[in-house]
């Protein structure tokens, strides 16, 4: 239990790290009154939003303990049933819930002091508004990772039962597939809102603080990209512990479990000297600082996992396994921002097609997406390949583990990625901030600076957690099927089987109905909020000469309110599909059901986040001066174009992540009702 005790240490590490970070940030200056007031009604929507929000799922995640408390592991009415047991994994779930869900309210509460933050450190330079940002984004990255890590130690500690943990998995993976659902829905509610009434209908600025819709539109990025991508990720980290431990739980020899924990540990502990290394000059690169920290933080992490495989007499192909995920996690990141980023060919040639309309912004965008999954999706398949070759000599079952450790691999340094993302809404924030209080052209430039290398490592995080997902279902596909096995069924994943091939259609579709319909909840939210906006235009004297203030709040509400009544039917028709997809056709019909939901996932995934990202910076290369510049007609082809792309890449796209993860766990957590369905077929 060396490296469970060393992980929990490094994880209460970590939140010491985070809560450094954090008084650091709060205890620098902010530049008046006015930046404060505005920054205080971003605060306050967001956290509006977030009670809402967690009241409803509150309840969700305790009907689920309740289910789980009657049938799981065991129906507690049947004579194997055990009671305190089933109580155990009800608990698990809620811890689960609970930390992910915390991980959420301390993003939320740092983001909205580092926005200020930084917008005001900008007077001072480049150099201390990036430092703002960045340790502002780092506060969610320490959080996120030391708790899922904490919450899986301390279970395994006090349980050794895999099981257990799955729960606990469940649980986050749960929260988290609303959390970014409604986080999504929300944010590009107001965005959607803002950009059409703003841009294409009035041409005043995308920050301009007449449009009602301003802070709505600010309060989004927080609840979208800081809690929701945090959330996101916190489910990939922690449902990938938990496939790898069920598989290690199998294996003959060596223990793995502890060799899983020990990579974690490392990760985390290389995440903590990487954010602490990443700084920029006074006149330096924000994106290649952003780069430059991943890549020393993977550095760091190749280093430490070797020494302690080598000096604890790990298998060291299993090195080479979570090498494999690593570098890939990496590339397949990097891959998405040669499609996406704002120097790119791709964007460039998207925004020349905004001269000829609307139709050929979609056309091309929408044709650059699918492009662009190719290279990422063959990267997640030929990292699973090459991870299960390296590992299949070990000895029997360890090319499944292979796989799974390939998962914590791309995972171990999502310390470092999470900062990265969460730095970008942060500066986003900071941006419209510096606008909005009018502190002057010099800090709007370095705030746009801040801005843009958010922007792709924004991209690339998306990328990296799509990788991330892909690699954590394959790994939870084979604790799938080890969870069959191990309830005495057979399990053949032939496509020839009827019944496997009936499951791989069912799964297919389910990312599609789901993704239309959380971009139908965006597109009827945004409708509501486009009617609100012009009727406070047409009936608010003085609004349109900027003589007074809008009603900034009618408009969270609006999104609040919409978002909360989007984000439950979405997820429940997720879950429920899978399980009767397995209550009519056992677990073979659930491998093809799983096979078919993680491969339409992973393309759908991948082309809405990328398309959306090229939609956006398209519009941003154009703003810039290109192609006619602000208010020419490529520029309102551009608008419609992001318009399109906003619930593409922010609603949509990055929830189908989850989305796979959650049917795993569903699946996984549901195997032996399954397998029991399988025998009496």
């Amino acid at each position: 239990m060396l490296w469970t005790i060393l992980s929990i240490v490094v994880s209460v590490a970590a939140l010491g790290v985070a809560m450094y970070f954090y008084r650091w940030v709060k205890a620098l200056p902010s530049a008046g009154s006015e930046i404060e007031r505005i920054g205080k009604l971003i605060r306050d929507g967001a956290f509006t939003f977030m009670k809402r929000e967690y009241k409803i799922l509150g309840t969700f995640c305790g009907v689920v303990a309740a289910i789980i408390l009657l049938v799981y592991p065991k129906p507690v009415w049947t004579a194997e049933g055990n009671a305190l047991h089933n109580l155990g994994m009800a608990a698990c779930y809620l811890f689960g819930a609970t930390l992910s869900g915390t991980a959420g309210v301390i993003g939320i509460s740092i983001a909205t002091i580092a926005n200020i933050r930084s917008a005001s450190a900008a007077r001072d330079g480049l150099a201390p508004a990036y430092a703002a940002g960045f340790r502002g984004g780092a506060v969610m990255g320490m959080a996120v990772v030391a708790s899922s890590l904490f919450g899986a130690g301390v279970l395994h500690l006090l349980t050794g039962d895999s099981n257990a943990v799955m729960a606990f998995s469940f649980g986050a993976s749960s929260l988290a597939l609303f959390a970014k659902a409604g986080g999504g829905i929300f944010t590009k509610t107001a965005d959607i809102a803002a950009d059409l009434t703003g841009k294409v209908e009035l041409g005043i600025p995308e920050d301009d603080p007449r449009n009602p819709a301003v802070i709505a539109d600010n309060v989004g990025d927080n609840v979208g990209d800081v809690a929701g991508m945090g959330a996101d990720l916190f489910d990939s980290n922690i449902a990938s512990i938990a496939a790898a431990m069920v598989i290690a739980a199998s294996l003959q020899g060596g223990n793995m479990i502890e060799l899983l924990f020990c990579y974690c540990a490392l990760g985390l502990l290389a995440s903590i000297l990487g954010v602490f290394m990443a700084r920029i000059g006074k006149s330096g690169d924000p994106g290649r600082a952003l780069n430059g920290g991943t890549y020393l933080t993977c550095g760091i992490f190749a280093i430490l996992a070797f020494a302690a495989t080598a000096i604890c007499d790990f298998p060291m192909r299993v090195w080479g396994a979570a090498m494999i995920g690593m570098i890939a996690g990496v590339i397949i990141g990097f891959t998405s921002e040669l499609f996406t980023g704002d120097d790119k060919k791709p964007v460039e040639r998207v925004a020349k097609a905004c001269q000829n309309g609307p139709a050929f912004t979609i056309l091309s965008g929408i044709s650059y997406g699918f492009l662009s999954a190719l290279p990422s999706l063959a990267g997640i398949g030929l990292s699973a390949l090459l991870a299960y070759k390296i590992c299949e000599p070990v000895g029997p079952g360890y090319a499944m583990f292979g796989i799974s450790i390939a998962a914590i691999g791309m995972l171990s340094v999502v310390g470092m990625i999470i900062s990265n993302d969460a730095y970008g809404p942060i500066v986003d924030n900071a941006r419209g901030l510096a606008e909005m209080c009018g502190l002057g052209d010099e800090v709007l430039e370095i705030t746009d600076k801040l801005d843009s290398a958010g922007n792709t490592a924004k991209a690339i995080t998306k990328g990296f957690a799509i990788g991330a997902a892909g690699l954590t279902v394959i790994a939870l596909l084979g604790a799938f099927k080890e969870l069959v096995e191990a309830a005495n069924a057979t399990i053949n994943l032939n496509l020839m089987n009827p019944l496997v091939f009936f499951g791989a259609l069912i799964g297919a579709a389910v990312p599609a109905v789901f993704s239309a319909m959380l971009m139908l909840g965006v597109d009827r939210n945004s409708r509501v909020m486009v009617k609100e906006i012009h009727r406070q235009f047409d009936n608010t004297p003085g609004l349109r000469e900027g003589k007074v203030l809008p009603d900034y709040g009618k408009c969270i509400d609006i999104a609040t309110r919409g978002a909360i009544r989007e984000l439950i039917p979405a997820g429940l028709m997720a879950i429920v599909m899978t399980l009767l997809v397995g209550l009519i056709g056992g677990v073979n019909a659930v491998g093809g059901y799983l096979m078919g939901n993680i491969v339409s996932g992973l393309l759908l995934a991948m082309l809405m986040s990328n398309a959306g990202g090229l939609w956006d910076n398209a519009k941003k290369f154009i703003e810039a001066g290109n192609f006619g510049g602000k208010g020419s007609d490529a520029h309102k082809a551009a608008v419609i174009g992001d318009t399109v792309g906003d619930p593409f890449k922010d609603t949509a796209g990055p929830s189908i992540n989850t989305q796979i993860t959650v049917v795993s766990l569903t699946s996984s957590l549901a195997a032996g009702l399954f397998a029991a369905i399988s025998l009496i077929h």
